[in-house]
């Protein structure tokens, strides 16, 4: 028994030595060498492939931003200390090996995408050690065999809400390569603002693109970007593995469109002027087909988001205009959700006609589209049944339900700007948790779950600063997630990696959240919530200062709304007055 508690006492201690590489997400194979490689400005890094020159380039300026260490890139690896290269066998996108020896560093995969991965695992080590003399680093022997636990490790980001802008989008997509995470959704159209320049519609841009939902008056300065914009941002993310999908939501969430071109809007509702497009306007067809397919040319991805979700879950505008009811009469359509799948159903046999796959909220699972193409987010936690249901017909699914994964979330119970979801939160545990600690391992096998995403909903996130602070520290935990074969997660040690890696972000200008000294960095607010005093009488009881930090009368509310949604399922993406309504709370 002795010997057995030893063994495990060793094998413990020598996976922990082997985590002093700091490398997030968690490589599946980790062994410590002998000896140490020095890397300094005498190093080259080499290909055996020329396809391969763009991705030495790639860590070489890397290195310069990280050490300030000029090292040379070479076409051949025959002389290169550090060797990359490109084998003939088969593995799975992104799957590497990297062997850190006294005399060379080799990194090879039968990817591309492997090789970069790689190399951002290297840069991780790199920036992990001291500088010494400032002349080079030493790297202890060692080597990785990696690879990936999906193929879909994604953040989505809403600018529709609150626009960036593309330096913004850039670091952000920086930091998802440097975490391994390789699929953006870009959330670029919904009730505050239209963000994509569509150049058959201009008024979309112009007008749908004025303001935001800190700005709603019409003479604000209209966001967007341009098409230019749009091929730029894609191709930076390309050279980063990361594949990017634009969001065009339909057939709700269209004010901003409406705006712009409201001679296709649905109807409006108390709160919600103009929210849909019109499913009884033939024209609405050609209209949003025009531009599904503007779009699509922009986005190599062949991916495209149409949300299809909360028009017969949320607000009631079809069921009030006559002829809508007079469309449906004559189609025979039973009732307003039939109406719905038949809109859908349209549009998204334009997308497919396109060669592209349709991406839909899990409230478009009952649709019926073709199942090689279509790709279900299930966000309702609180329903299982939809997550089943888009499993059973087949549909890929990409699992980002909003506990743990909607970063719009409180990440601690002392923080006071963000939602809840009955009194719980999304700390960066819980994120690194998942899926063991929320789904069955039946669900969790099922062969088409692509992966995991985050979420980040920027109704109450107006600036860089706060963007920053909901993003990380979780954006590692969202990599584990993706990325860590679960039989080698150890939650103490993920917590001892990030933070080691917290001077990088400190380095950087990152505002992030520290759960192990919350007062380090003060929670960064855009919309401060209103605080409600309470009686003296209180204090006897020692909750005054508690209550002091309630959320506001509308976040009650909301909170009141999410209860029911829990039971009708309608609740996803709100805008603050959506909170308050009794059915629209949209991807939130």
């Amino acid at each position: 028994m002795k010997f057995k508690l030893l063994a495990v006492f060793l094998l413990i201690s020598g996976y922990l030595k082997a985590q002093n590489l700091n490398i997030i997400p968690q490589p599946r194979s980790v062994v410590n060498g002998t000896g140490q490689f020095n890397f300094n400005n005498h190093a080259t890094v080499g290909v055996n492939d020329t396809s391969l020159t763009s991705l030495a380039v790639y860590f070489q300026k890397e290195i310069v931003k990280a050490k300030g260490l000029s090292i040379a890139v070479a076409n051949s690896d025959s002389v290169s200390l550090i060797k990359l290269q490109l084998l003939k066998t088969q593995q799975i996108p992104g799957a590497y090996s990297l062997k850190i020896a006294p005399d060379r560093i080799t990194i090879s995969s039968s990817n591309k995408e492997g090789i970069f991965y790689g190399l951002v695992s290297l840069l991780q080590i790199i920036k992990g050690q001291p500088q010494g003399d400032g002349t080079g680093i030493t790297l202890a022997s060692a080597e990785i065999t990696d690879a990936p636990r999906y193929q879909w490790r994604g953040l989505m980001l809403d600018e529709a809400r609150h626009f960036f802008g593309k330096q913004k989008v850039k670091q952000i997509l920086d930091q998802m390569a440097y975490y391994k995470l390789n699929k953006f959704h870009w959330h670029l159209t919904d009730v505050q603002g239209w963000r994509i320049e569509i150049k058959k519609y201009p008024k979309l841009a112009f007008e749908g693109g004025m303001g935001d939902y800190s700005d709603t008056t019409r003479n604000a300065q209209p966001k967007y970007y341009t098409q230019n914009d749009i091929r730029e941002i894609v191709a930076y993310a390309a050279q980063r593995f990361i594949t990017v999908i634009p969001e065009i939501d339909m057939p709700g969430h269209a004010t901003a469109a409406n705006r712009a071109y409201p001679e296709y809007s649905g109807g409006s509702v108390a709160g919600f002027p103009n929210f849909t497009f019109n499913p009884a306007n033939e024209k609405t067809y050609q209209y949003l087909g025009d531009i599904i397919r503007e779009t699509s040319a922009m986005f190599p991805s062949k991916m495209m988001h149409l949300g299809g979700d909360e028009v017969v879950l949320g607000v009631k505008a079809w069921s009030l205009d006559t002829t809508i009811a007079r469309m449906m009469q004559k189609k025979n359509f039973a009732d307003v959700g039939e109406l719905e799948r038949y809109f859908f159903k349209r549009m998204t046999d334009t997308v497919t006609s396109l060669g592209s796959k349709i991406l839909a909220w899990d409230e478009a699972a009952p649709t019926d589209m073709p199942a090689d193409k279509t790709i279900i987010f299930w966000w309702r936690q609180n329903l299982p049944g939809q997550l089943s249901l888009a499993l059973q017909k087949g549909y890929q699914v990409v699992l980002c339900p909003r506990l743990p994964f909607y970063l719009d979330f409180v990440q601690d119970a002392s923080q006071v700007s963000g939602r809840k979801w009955n009194g719980q939160f999304n700390p960066v545990t819980d994120l690194y948790n998942f899926p063991e600690k929320q789904l069955s391992p039946q669900t969790i096998s099922a062969p088409n779950i692509l992966g995991v995403q985050a979420n980040i909903w920027t109704e109450k996130i107006a600036s860089e600063k706060r963007l920053d602070f909901v993003l990380f520290p979780r954006i590692a935990g969202l990599a584990e997630a993706g990325w860590t074969a679960p039989e080698v997660k150890n939650e103490l040690n993920f917590t001892q990696r990030l933070q080691a890696g917290f001077k990088n972000w400190d380095a950087e200008g990152i505002y992030y959240f520290n759960p192990f000294d919350i007062t380090a960095h003060p929670e960064a607010i855009d919309f401060a919530p209103r605080i409600i005093e309470r009686p003296v009488r209180a204090e006897r009881h020692g909750r005054r200062h508690s209550e002091k930090r309630s959320h506001s009368k509308g976040e009650k509310k909301g909170h009141k709304a999410s209860k029911k949604s829990k039971s009708s399922g309608s609740s996803h993406r709100s805008s603050s007055k959506s909170q308050k309504s009794k059915g629209h709370k949209k991807r939130k």
